[in-house]
């Protein structure tokens, strides 16, 4: 049984990513700062009650040396729930590299099978919050979408924000928008950053569209499932080998729309994120003066949906940030 104890480790671990990696903000290392987030992520899960396995995480066993797919992370004791876990202990390298908003360290959870095992590939992708849920449709116009969120929201078309991220394949997105008159904001890197904050209103996102990871797509289904809202997405492979790697995982039918139930099947999902920089949602991680730091995290419940927003302040001549 899931409890309180599982739900509040699940934001020490991605306080401890975010500890770590913030160290090297702006130093334009972001292998390093990644690696750093590992670490802080891998240690913390040491102690979650948990039997736990990852599904989604920083490459196969031959790739990386920690967080590997497949890698049991837990206390791993008799009795606890097996569990599939998602990690991404730095969405937005380049960003924590460069010392740009957006950076953040997230974890998706649930009962064992519960998680897409998504390859590593790019996934089209479209998300809202709860008050839109039914107005999208992944293989209609961008044009056409957002036409039908501003309808569900009760908004003119001129107030509707649509968040895209800044590449040439997403161009036509942005023009449809702004044929129609939407509000667009554009982003670098870090979509399971510009998901969430489609789940938000005091975000001021409405809408998320593009293509972009797989597996982050799948972390962002479960923080969607959390809040109510909607998402779908298609897996775009592009050789026949990304076709066979679909099929080896268990995806027969690679241009069939994967809704939300199809990425995260289960109803009693958890997911946690807290901010290394500044996001549209959560406030970076801040050294004080006193040897301290203050995180801002927020953990959430698909069961419950219950959403908790943490602030921690951690004393640093602690060896275990947790």
């Amino acid at each position: 049984m899931i409890n309180i104890d599982v739900a509040m480790g699940l934001v020490r671990v991605t306080e401890a990513a975010a500890l770590k990696g913030a160290k090297l903000m702006g130093r334009g290392d972001k292998s390093a700062a990644d690696q750093a987030a590992v670490d802080g992520m891998e240690s913390a899960f040491a102690m979650m009650p948990i039997r736990g396995t990852v599904v989604i995480g920083e490459g196969e066993m031959d790739e990386a040396p920690m967080l590997y797919i497949g890698q049991k992370v837990g206390s791993w004791e008799e009795n606890m729930p097996e569990m599939d876990v998602a990690v991404d202990p730095v969405d937005g390298t380049v960003l924590i590299a460069k010392g740009l908003p957006n950076s953040i360290a997230v974890v998706a959870m649930g009962p064992k099978g519960s998680l897409l095992h998504a390859p590593d590939m790019y996934m089209k992708k479209i998300a809202v919050g709860a008050g839109a849920k039914g107005a999208i449709d992944i293989n209609k116009s961008p044009k056409e979408n957002i036409t039908n969120v501003a309808k569900a929201l009760n908004k003119d078309i001129t107030e509707l924000t649509i968040i895209v991220q800044e590449r040439e394949r997403h161009n036509y997105i942005v023009e449809q928008a702004r044929e129609v008159g939407a509000r667009v904001k554009l982003f670098g890197e870090g979509d399971v950053a510009a998901i969430l904050a489609c789940g938000f209103e005091n975000t001021g996102i409405d809408l998320m569209i593009g293509t972009g990871g797989a597996p982050e797509g799948v972390i962002a289904a479960a923080a969607i499932k959390c809040m109510g809202g909607e998402m779908q997405a298609k897996l775009e492979p592009h050789t026949q080998e990304e076709i066979d790697r679909c099929k080896s995982m268990g995806i027969e039918d690679v241009d069939k729309v994967l809704t939300i139930d199809d990425l995260v099947n289960n109803e009693d999902v958890y997911f946690a994120a807290t901010a290394l920089t500044d996001s549209d949602l959560l406030k970076g991680v801040v050294f004080n003066r006193d040897n301290t730091a203050t995180t801002h995290s927020v953990v959430m419940r698909s069961k419950t949906g219950t959403i908790r927003f943490v602030e921690a302040i951690h004393r640093l001549d602690i060896t275990n940030l947790v």
